[in-house]
């Protein structure tokens, strides 16, 4: 028994001494863990409730664990009995069961042993032990990885569902006016919106835009844009230079929720983006809708799909009247794509405006009726003054005519000559609103129908100019009647904005950095009925995106 004695104890202290400098360094393991748990929540890497999770996960493994070890450790004991009983055995082959039995009952009186509380501690081999250390160690880390702890730059989880863009527009405007325009204050005493016709300009002017879209859940966002610009202006978001250095006015130009319930419907509601499909012939392109709209998709097969958007839009709210101003819309639009050399898109829309018509005041010095006067208008569209005071200085135009437009858009972009490609699109729209004998008897003026107007554009080039050496070259041409459609809200270039204009315009774009470009555009207008008025502009622009 000496001999086993000699070779048993030393493992046994060993592995006892093993047993505490372990429990040392898993105290300190454990400690360690608390703070760096409590440092990436004060951080804000981990929220407190991912925290209390990690933590009670962390002590159900152990328990476990230490269940498993409880286990081992029993089994351990029995078999060390067991080959304590057959030593005894060879040491004393002669004696009987009655005597161990009597011996055992000796040791259990002298309180020398107490079974229930035997604890031996097995050996560990080294080998064990690293397999143990690896695995725990490959769990922390893929943890630690896919919650990306401590990872450099890492930032809290919903910072990863917002969306920043911008964009920068530096502009050198040159506007010049033919000889034999009409005086521009002739044309104010007609109606016509224009503080200058006859005295060529040239500005400097900047255009910044930030956007935030914010993805609240898999359904549910919310957008945010702040623009450069002025509350008297829904179709520009440029700031002219040269105003004594004084700051920019900066503006919410978007704000929005949006709703995707089904992967095929989509409703947005607030200050929008343009949800129509169509060119800048009747809406501008920095124009932002207030209201809601709503799409729905289908796709009919590998080359044919078809949406439908719906939209109501209040105008202007008017206080002591229930003839609130509104827009509702309708579109439906076909795509088709060859998969080949082609991909064409049709859209057919409806646009109907609701109390925009002006209404004359009948009694004199009355005001009861103002608030039929547009809000804002930029020049074109047949009006007539509604003041009662017969005084030429203050005279106040409302639109003469109704406005519901049928406007049809198609585009065709060839592809044949990839990576370049061309684009045709054209686009026509009639005031199918316009009532000759009704805006008789409302204003006692006889008009003419000109409610008609169309545009085409042909693009060659790249389809968005984003990389260095990318370029794109365009070309307009642009017909679009007195009354074709509201002159508030199409294009604020051509012709300095509005309708009863027809030219063209050329330009082009090349790419001089990766997100930065330069484009030219030419833009030669004419009047088409009414007193002489030509406008001809020149844009230079550098533009960057981020």
């Amino acid at each position: 028994m000496r001999w086993y004695k000699s070779l048993v104890l030393p493992f046994v202290f060993g592995a006892t001494s093993l047993a505490a400098a372990d429990e040392v360094e898993l105290q300190q393991v454990r400690e360690t863990t608390a703070n760096l748990i409590k440092l990436l929540v004060e951080q804000g890497v981990l929220s407190q409730e991912k925290a209390d999770a990690l933590i009670r996960e962390a002590e159900q493994k152990a328990q476990l664990a230490a269940d498993e070890k409880a286990r081992q450790a029993a089994e351990a004991n029995k078999e060390a009995a067991a080959l304590q009983g057959e030593e005894a055995s060879k040491e004393a082959p002669g004696a009987s069961a009655d005597a161990t039995e009597s011996n055992a009952e000796l040791k259990l009186k002298r309180g020398t042993t107490k079974p229930e509380n035997v604890v031996r501690v097995p050996y560990v081999p080294e080998s064990v032990k690293r397999e143990i250390r690896d695995q725990i160690k490959e769990e922390v880390l893929s943890q630690a990885k896919s919650e990306r702890w401590g990872e450099p730059g890492a930032l809290p989880e919903w910072v990863d569902n917002l969306k920043w863009e911008g964009d920068l527009r530096l502009r050198m405007d040159k506007t010049m006016f033919p000889s034999g325009n009409t005086p521009d204050f002739v044309l104010r005493s007609q109606g016509v919106n224009i503080s200058n016709s006859t005295v060529d300009r040239d500005r400097l002017r900047v255009r910044a835009r930030l956007s935030l879209l914010a993805k609240v859940n898999d359904q549910l966002s919310a957008g945010f844009r702040l623009a450069t610009g002025n509350l008297n202006d829904p179709v520009s978001t440029n700031q002219t230079l040269g105003n004594s250095f004084n700051k920019f006015s900066v503006l919410f130009d978007r704000a929005f929720l949006k709703y995707d319930p089904k992967p095929w419907l989509s409703i947005a509601g607030g200050r929008i983006p343009n949800p129509w499909f169509g060119t800048d012939l009747v809406w501008d392109e920095d124009l932002n809708f207030e209201g809601i709209a709503a799409s729905a998709s289908r796709e009919f097969d590998a080359q044919y799909s078809g949406h439908v958007t719906l939209g109501a839009f209040p105008l202007q709210e008017v206080e002591l009247s229930s003839k609130d101003k509104w827009l509702f819309g309708a579109q439906g639009i076909l795509d088709w794509d060859t998969q080949a050399r082609y991909r064409t898109r049709f859209g057919l829309a409806l646009y109907e405006y609701k109390n925009v018509e002006g209404k004359a005041n009948t009694t004199p010095g009355s005001t009861l009726n103002n608030f039929t006067a547009p809000s804002f208008r930029q020049k074109g569209n047949s009006v007539f003054n509604i003041d009662a005071d017969n005084d030429p200085n203050t005279n106040l135009f409302a639109l003469a005519s109704g406005f519901r437009e049928l406007n049809f858009t198609t585009s065709v972009t060839m592809t044949h000559f990839d990576p370049w490609y061309v684009n045709v699109t054209g686009d026509i729209v009639k005031n199918i609103g316009f009532d000759k004998g009704a805006i008789r008897d409302r204003t006692g003026i006889d008009l003419k129908e000109k409610t008609l107007g169309y545009q085409a554009r042909l693009t060659v080039g790249k389809p968005q100019v984003r990389e260095r050496s990318d370029w794109q070259v365009f070309a307009t041409y642009r017909h679009l009647e007195r009354d074709a459609v509201l002159d508030a809200f199409t294009d604020s270039d051509f012709n300095l904005g509005g309708t009863n204009a027809k030219g063209f315009v050329l330009g082009g774009s090349y790419g001089v950095e990766k997100n930065a470009w330069l484009t030219a555009r030419w833009f030669s207008a004419n009047e088409i009925d009414g007193p002489p008025l030509s406008i001809d502009t020149l844009f230079l622009d550098l533009n960057v995106r981020f």
